[in-house]
């Protein structure tokens, strides 16, 4: 998985050169079959509006032959238009675990292309929008009972995918990476890295 460079997704005007040089750098990925998908992910200011239906064309007008997946950070997107658009365009919703907070995007699960994905952020709530450092809003370990809700989630996301992904970005102090092994065996997966 690579993500997009933000001024693909964050830029307020349309950057056709920063498209150019993002899609040559995913060459040699390509090249070896290396590419999983590319992650879109919009800011929380990025909203269900018209104009920004239309960045989401362009978007895939600029990297047709790409899987790509589209994270959504405004809860104004959930909608059944927005996952009939995001399937004719060939997106993959991305389903995200973040604090329940006003405005946030639910824990909801949509397969809307051959690519399942999953990103799990933390439920920091306290520090999501007030913090010193934007470290703290991803420092957050998920408990096991917290991770159990998931399961089922996930299985009947892979069940409507081809692919499935699962990402921890709590990546603080290393809590993305105790996470992602305790999802693994709540999964019954191996990790190439986990310990006996």
């Amino acid at each position: 998985m690579v993500k997009a460079h933000k001024d693909l997704t964050h830029a307020e005007e349309f950057l056709p050169e920063s498209f150019r040089e993002f899609r040559a750098s995913l060459e040699p990925l390509l090249e070896r079959q290396m590419l999983g998908c590319v992650l879109g992910q919009f800011p929380w200011s990025f909203k269900a509006t018209t104009p920004n239906r239309a960045v989401l064309e362009r978007f895939r007008a600029e990297l047709p032959d790409l899987p790509v997946i589209i994270e959504f950070r405004n809860a104004g997107w959930v909608s059944e238009d927005t996952f009939a658009l995001l399937r004719r365009l060939g997106f993959g919703f991305c389903c995200v675990d973040e604090p329940l907070l006003a405005g946030l995007m639910p824990r909801i699960v949509r397969a809307t292309s051959p690519i399942g994905y999953v990103r799990f952020h933390g439920r920091n709530a306290a520090k999501w929008w007030q913090h010193e450092h934007a470290y703290e809003r991803y420092d957050y370990l998920y408990t096991e009972e917290e991770l159990v809700e998931w399961v089922p989630k996930v299985r009947k996301l892979a069940e409507a995918t081809e692919r499935t992904y699962l990402f921890f970005n709590n990546h603080y102090e290393g809590k993305a990476g105790q996470n992602a092994q305790m999802m693994a065996r709540l999964l019954n997966l191996s990790l190439p890295l986990a310990s006996a």
